[in-house]
C-alpha cells in the first residue's frame, strides 16, 4: 500500500533534479538542430 502511494506521488510531481535533466535534453536536441540548420546554411554560401 505504502510502495503504490510512494508511486502515485512520484508521477504526479517530477523532482527538482528530473525536470533540471529534462530541460538540459531539450536544450541539447534545439542545439543540435540549429547547428544542422546552420551547417546546411553554409553549405549552399
Amino acid at each position: 500500500m505504502a510502495k503504490n502511494h510512494k508511486d502515485q506521488t512520484m508521477k504526479r510531481k517530477p523532482s527538482k533534479r528530473e525536470r533540471r535533466i529534462k530541460l538540459v535534453i531539450y536544450i541539447m536536441i534545439v542545439a543540435m538542430v540549429l547547428s544542422t540548420v546552420t551547417m546546411g546554411l553554409a553549405m549552399f554560401i
